[in-house]
């Protein structure tokens, strides 16, 4: 079994660190006080090739691969967690379109999607739908010319900003999941209203509603076949919740760089902090935590570059990820005291942050649902979904 990265990909983490640190850092405290979100990163990133790992060279993307992708959303992630959104709002419709889409579909928006023309998000959230995804609302009817789309669509990463959406609705309420479909829609056109909702952390990435009143969607933007919308939005969160447990990684690896150079500098009666036991019970807590955590999402990356399922992977993998950030964050905050407490030093950002991954792209206890009755043999994750 070979842990090492080859050349290429020791490259690539390379240039995302590089980016991190001359592009994001600078301005990161700055843009999450301001909710401030920096087109000018992102397009640089779209120019970079960040937003193309997974995505075939014909339409634009690098084909460098899931590990390429995890290396790249880790080292962003590490200095400003908000940041690393993009790469999961690009890469959830191209990646989608790549697998299900027309060739006129891809060739439309896929390229816009990843030399970052376009801003893309992906709606399937409602107010009263969010792990039960066959339970939502919005509707697309059949008209002459293709849809009307109608319902309201909530917790939308870049929804108060993007240009395109891959939609989620039901074409047909009685066929329960093989009543959902999917549907690239245009955002700049009459009947769809942008709502702004505010939140604790990620604060540079802007998240809101979308509300689609009668909103006509041509035949032709129907992803996949009528039906299929269950099946594609399953596999589209098993591409993305491995983005973001990439994500939690560089979260955690931030909370444990701040705690372990703290406790190296800051000195109580007579010695560094990092002498007392207390101090490195949470240190050997932090870092062995968010090492397994990486082994699991890199294992996993790894499965899909060689195009074996992984989906149990994949929930493994963001559920470890997505604790051991939360706690590396809350560690290192404590660790720091008072600083830890300020918004003048990075950690309270850390802290805000770290604690959406336990609710994003499948809460921790989804995770623990999907790991579990794998193991009970209840349901198994990597079955092939109709």
């Amino acid at each position: 079994m070979d842990f090492d990265l080859s050349d290429e990909l020791l490259a690539v983490r390379e240039l995302g660190r590089d980016f991190a640190e001359k592009e994001i850092a600078p301005t990161a405290a700055a843009d999450d006080r301001d909710h401030y979100f920096r087109r000018e990163t992102f397009e640089k990133m779209g120019r970079l090739g960040f937003f193309g790992c997974i995505v075939p060279e014909a339409y634009g993307g690098t084909g460098l691969g899931y590990l390429a992708m995890v290396l790249l959303t880790e080292e962003i992630a590490r200095v400003h967690s908000s940041v690393r959104v993009h790469v999961n709002t690009q890469l959830a419709p191209a990646v989608t379109l790549a697998r299900f889409g027309s060739e006129a579909q891809r060739r439309r928006w896929i390229p816009r999607l990843v030399d970052a023309s376009h801003i893309g998000c992906f709606a399937i959230t409602e107010p009263d739908a969010g792990s039960d995804v066959v339970s939502m609302s919005t509707r697309a009817e059949r008209t002459d010319g293709g849809y009307v789309l109608k319902g309201t669509k909530t917790w939308i990463s870049n929804a108060p900003i993007a240009d395109v959406a891959l939609v989620y609705a039901v074409t047909d309420r009685e066929a329960g999941h093989r009543g959902l479909s999917a549907f690239m829609v245009e955002l700049d056109q009459a009947g769809v209203r942008r709502g702004t909702l505010d939140k604790m952390g990620a604060l540079a990435s802007p998240t809101g509603t979308l509300e689609f009143d009668g909103v006509a969607v041509p035949a032709d933007h129907l992803v996949g076949a009528e039906g299929q919308g269950f099946s594609m939005c399953m596999w589209q969160l098993n591409q993305t919740r491995l983005s973001c447990a990439a994500g939690a990684l560089g979260v955690a690896r931030a909370a444990r760089e701040a705690a372990l150079a703290y406790a190296n500098q800051r000195q109580q009666f007579g010695r560094q902090i990092g002498r007392f036991q207390m101090i490195q019970d949470s240190l050997a807590q932090m870092i062995v935590e968010e090492e397994a955590a990486r082994l699991l999402v890199y294992r996993a990356a790894s499965l899909a570059d060689s195009g074996r399922p992984n989906n149990l992977e994949v929930s493994m993998a963001k559920y470890a990820a997505a604790e051991a950030s939360a706690h590396a964050a809350d560690s290192a905050f404590k660790i720091l005291g008072a600083y830890g407490y300020s918004t003048e030093f990075p950690v309270e950002r850390y802290l805000r942050d770290a604690k959406s991954y336990q609710i994003v792209e499948g809460s921790s206890n989804i995770h623990k649902l999907i790991i579990a009755q794998d193991a009970l043999g209840y349901r198994k994750a990597n079955r092939q979904r109709e």
